[in-house]
């Protein structure tokens, strides 16, 4: 007993941190912190910037004047962007819900230790980290012979199922989840897909939010899908919908003579820069907003299998 308490004191002190190490510590956090806000505020403040201060001042924190001129040309057409962000929410809600099913089932899969084929789903998930198909031969199955293209589920399914989500789905089954609560619930008659729904699910809500998380990234910030895949315009995503935007105003500037019209002439004094940082700030915000409630549960995702207790 007294060789376990001298053990603790042992660790306990090797783990204080003295005070000038803690504002260091604090120092380094507090400049990190700032070196990934600061990048946004600055985007934003450009995104309100006037093309006249842009051109004699440049980029600055405190520009000569402020405008609404980028943002006034997006809303110009408002009922195409609703339509697109329409789009790219449906995109993200249905292919996160659908990733972290099918990620989560075959992770549970091939956690179990007794499943007969579980060597060769195993292989058959790392071999996409180390080789890949090429963009051909994928581009030939979606539209050749799924007949995907201009379809929403061509924006959905590709990214669905990963190598390295199904991968932490797994670490996490097999260092989280008590094996006796399996086996007791087997016991009682329950089968496989009520235990994963009534007993595994509830209890793994660090690993859904952080693929959850992930996938929510990937759905939302995609946009080389629809340039492979959608012509439709009615299927734009907001992201894709965006970048057209930006080169239809950078032809636009540069051909404003001989096109003509208000939207040419909105379009020729706005500032490139301040177009593609206002394009960030449409694409970022809703991203960075709903990233804190997921935060506590990324953080502790993000340590899965770390410790076992």
């Amino acid at each position: 007993m007294a060789k376990k308490e001298k053990l603790l004191d042992g660790l306990a002190k090797f783990n204080r941190v003295s005070p000038v190490v803690n504002v260091l510590f604090s120092i380094v956090f507090i400049l990190g912190a700032l070196a990934c806000v600061i990048p946004l505020i600055f985007v934003i403040i450009i995104s309100f910037s006037s093309p006249e201060s842009i051109a004699t001042k440049g980029y600055s924190f405190v520009p000569q004047e402020w405008s609404l001129a980028t943002y006034a040309y997006l809303w110009t057409s408002k009922e195409v962007l609703g339509k697109a962000i329409g789009i790219s929410l449906l995109v993200t809600i249905a292919g996160t819900c659908l990733g972290i099913t099918l990620n989560g089932l075959l992770g549970y899969v091939l956690s179990r230790s007794n499943y007969i084929l579980k060597p060769f789903f195993t292989y058959m998930i790392l071999i996409p980290m180390l080789f890949g198909g090429g963009m051909v031969a994928s581009y030939l199955i979606i539209t050749k012979f799924l007949h995907l293209k201009d379809n929403l589920l061509v924006l959905i399914l590709p990214l669905a199922v990963g190598s390295m989500n199904v991968i932490i789905f797994r670490t996490f089954f097999q260092t989280t989840v008590p094996e006796e609560v399996i086996e007791s619930a087997k016991l009682d008659g329950a089968s496989q897909l009520l235990i994963f729904a009534r007993i595994v699910l509830p209890i793994s809500l660090p690993a859904i939010a952080t693929i959850g998380l992930m996938l929510c990234f990937a759905y939302w910030n995609d946009w080389f899908t629809a340039l492979l895949y959608i012509s439709n315009k009615d299927l734009y995503p907001l992201q894709y919908f965006l970048m057209k935007m930006e080169q239809n105003i950078q032809f636009m500037k540069q051909n404003a003579m001989l096109i003509g019209g208000a939207l040419a002439e909105m379009a020729s004094q706005i500032e490139g820069d301040s177009v593609r940082m206002a394009v960030a700030v449409i694409v970022v915000l809703p991203i960075a907003c709903a990233y804190p409630f997921f935060q506590r549960y990324f953080v502790g995702g993000l340590t899965i299998g770390a410790v076992k207790g």
